[in-house]
């Protein structure tokens, strides 16, 4: 089996229901698709999907990695260690385009093999509950969204933190309210807070029962949180702060500054790198929530299937796909009230729809 070509194109996706974060706002995506050729007839599906506050990378910046990846990837894609390898040589700027051909790197060798990705990796969850996530908005509109989504089954909610921390409090406050005890409460601060905001925070909060904080500070600020008692850390997730293995490394310090571990394929470059990120956390006993940019059903499949081969996953947050207007793929895996599962496929069990 050889590779015979490497296409790739870019799509600006609307979103059905735009949002905020702290840094942003979201009304559409630039999705890239990729398709591995192979003289055997099977094709390889990736998707990437850039951001230059997450990933670092400008949309020009992954087609021109792309373009220089295509030329560099090629021969035998059952080779699969090697490539990934040479992805990360030669487009070490540019995470989601090497996200995107990894995927369908993946995708293609397990296509061949005949057996789902998860299989591959070697599965060890049977199923598990994702967080849907709410922007920054108005409370009445924050409410209004948690209703519907308590309607439609969800059983953990995400709130997006990090503008304002008296209209942060408030909404953390009624929220709890609406959804009583039995429905989990996340936030995420998108690096919105300084210290003193978020050990305020911390404070005004404490009867709340937030499950985790993600992101609360810029990654440059996380020796800051070597002032927040230990007891207080064990529910702060890095996400920003852990986009490599180095990082993932440096953050299984002697000071525990984060107590969970926010996997993406796109910021990490993909399923290979992200294997190591989840490896390390797995060596400290350290909880991962895998969680994904706006992106398309395959990249979601994709980071679902590593997530249920990693024994030490704790928490999903893959609702990236649900708010696109359109998409080339389905399938890949079910959502029922909340609780996601693979479906079963050689690859990843997506269906392509050109």
């Amino acid at each position: 089996m050889k590779i015979t070509k490497i296409k790739y194109n870019k799509e600006r996706v609307p979103l059905t229901r735009p949002y905020k974060v702290a840094y942003e706002n979201h009304t559409a995506v630039d999705i890239f698709f990729v398709e591995i050729q192979t003289n055997s007839g099977k094709s390889g599906f990736g998707c990437g999907t850039p951001s230059e506050y997450v990933t670092g990378e400008t949309p020009e910046i992954t087609v021109r990695c792309l373009e220089k990846l295509s030329q560099v990837i090629t021969g035998d894609p059952r080779h699969l260690g090697r490539h990934c390898r040479e992805l990360l040589r030669v487009a070490p700027e540019a995470p989601a385009a090497r996200a995107a051909i990894d995927i369908a790197l993946h995708d293609l060798f397990c296509k061949e093999l005949g057996i789902p990705l998860v299989e591959f990796f070697g599965v060890c969850h049977k199923s598990l509950k994702t967080s849907i996530t709410i922007g920054i908005k108005s409370l009445e509109e924050i409410l209004t969204e948690a209703k519907e989504y308590i309607g439609r089954g969800f059983q953990a909610i995400k709130l997006k933190i990090g503008d304002d921390i008296e209209e942060d409090i408030e909404r953390v406050a009624k929220m709890r309210e609406l959804l009583g005890e039995q429905i989990a409460l996340r936030v995420d601060a998108n690096q919105g807070y300084n210290l003193l905001e978020l050990q305020e925070f911390f404070t005004r909060t404490q009867n709340y029962n937030i499950e985790l904080i993600e992101q609360p500070l810029t990654p440059d600020q996380d020796q800051e949180l070597a002032q927040v008692p230990s007891e207080k850390r064990h529910n702060l997730c890095a996400d920003e702060s852990v986009r490599t293995p180095v990082e993932a490394l440096k953050l299984c310090g002697p000071l525990g500054l984060y107590g969970i571990f926010n996997i993406k394929l796109m910021k990490s470059g993909g399923l290979h790198q992200s294997k190591k990120i989840a490896e390390i956390a797995q060596l400290r006993n350290i909880p991962i929530m895998w969680g994904c940019m706006d992106e398309s059903v395959h990249g979601i499949a994709a980071a679902l299937h590593l997530a249920f081969a990693s024994p030490n996953t704790k928490y999903l947050d893959l609702d990236g796909s649900l708010d696109l207007s359109w998409d080339f793929f389905s399938g890949g895996f079910e959502i029922k009230d909340g609780i996601m599962r693979p479906i079963q496929g050689s690859g990843l069990a997506t269906t392509h729809q050109p």
